[in-house]
């Protein structure tokens, strides 16, 4: 019997339009600090319709300085989701905040704005909306109640990127907007991330928090004909490659097609689930353009998503788990004293259940949903 063609839940496209790009900066005389970062950045922050983006090494280091713009302090608490990446209440923890930890809406796994709601304390200073899947959250509802207790609304859009809300960009939704490049979302720098926001302040403390803390990078004392520098914070090195950049550059150029590719492997999944018994979508809300770096499904118990699980790998489908909640892990249990945690009844169950199918453009190309189909059909 032949072996099945293997198809993995995600990867990255590059075409040799992207490789030449990335040759001519290695090529140049700047291959980081130089003017790649800057003209990413622009474009970027374009096609969010926002002020300002400011370009990182990484979505975790995106989110680290999220929180250093906004001055997270010892004693902080930030509300946000369990149905997460670690990064995303990491980078709490990289201030000395406080994660708390409020439940999703079973239907999205999206943050449920009334948990958010009965979570605020004195101490707390911002919510992280995780747009769980590419699905935007509730931010109408969550910027109503971070208005109201004059707090920081922050998107963790990592997975979003593409996506709309009310016609709305992803990137424009919040007061700091943060995205990962990985290879498997949708459009890649090899590592990287970017974060988005209006505030000119932020920009600024987050420029300088990517360079040590320092105020100037060697371009600009490069043209400034000057040497002099100051460390003024505590920083870290989270600059990002100009030849990154100029990838980054060349993906966004397709990114709208990227997510309308996604879309339609989306509905080739959702027309066979809509009269298939064992595997159910997630909802998917009609204010919302979704940008599905994910699909995912819930199964009725554990051992039907197992057994999905092993059937669909065993089958060479590289199906995947997004998420094992954070506080789940055994970093979060062992330091119990360092978290808050509300009740978290349907996180909890989500896990139970839930399983990631691949998608990713190419697979329009080998009409590999499909084959996902039959794979998922042989399993009894």
């Amino acid at each position: 019997m032949t072996e099945q063609a293997y198809i993995p839940y995600g990867r990255q496209a590059i075409s040799d339009e992207d490789i030449a790009t990335v040759v001519s900066v290695l090529k140049s005389d700047w291959l980081t600090t130089g003017p790649n970062i800057n003209a990413f950045e622009e474009v970027f922050a374009a096609q969010c319709g926002v002020g300002y983006a400011v370009a990182v090494n990484s979505g975790t280091a995106a989110l680290h300085c999220a929180m250093y713009a906004i001055n997270l302090q010892p004693g902080d608490e930030v509300i946000l989701p369990s149905m997460t990446f670690a990064a995303t209440s990491n980078s709490v923890l990289y201030q000395g905040g406080t994660p708390v930890f409020v439940d999703v809406l079973e239907g999205n796994l999206l943050i449920d704005p009334e948990q958010v709601l009965q979570a605020i304390t004195p101490q707390t200073k911002a919510v992280v909306a995780v747009d769980y899947a590419g699905h935007p959250c509730d931010y109408d509802a969550l910027r109503a109640i971070c208005d109201q207790h004059n707090l920081v609304l922050i998107s963790d859009a990592c997975h979003a990127v593409g996506g709309s809300y009310n016609g709305r960009p992803v990137g424009s939704l919040a007061d700091l907007s943060t995205f990962s490049f990985h290879p498997v979302k949708h459009m890649t720098t090899g590592e990287g991330g970017m974060i988005t926001t209006e505030n000119e302040e932020y920009a600024q403390r987050m420029r300088t928090f990517r360079n040590h803390g320092i105020t100037t990078d060697h371009r600009q004392r490069a043209e400034n004909g000057s040497w002099y520098y100051e460390m003024v914070d505590l920083g870290y090195n989270y600059r990002i490659t100009d030849f990154q950049c100029a990838l980054g550059q060349s993906q966004l150029t397709k990114l709208p097609l990227w997510v309308s590719q996604r879309q339609e492997i989306a509905s080739q999944y959702d027309v066979f689930f809509a009269n298939y018994s064992g595997l159910t979508p997630l909802q998917k809300l009609g204010n919302v353009q979704h940008a599905y770096h994910l699909y995912v499904v819930r199964a009725d118990s554990i051992q039907q998503r197992d057994l999905y699980f092993e059937g669909l790998r065993n089958q060479n489908v590289g199906v995947n788990l997004h998420y094992i909640p954070v506080h789940m892990h055994p970093f979060y249990k062992n330091n119990k004293q360092r978290i808050k945690q509300e009740k978290l009844t349907n996180t909890e169950a989500a896990y139970s259940s839930i399983l990631t199918l691949p998608i990713y453009p190419d697979m329009l190309t080998g009409n590999s949903a499909h084959e996902v189909i039959t794979r998922i059909q042989n399993i009894k």
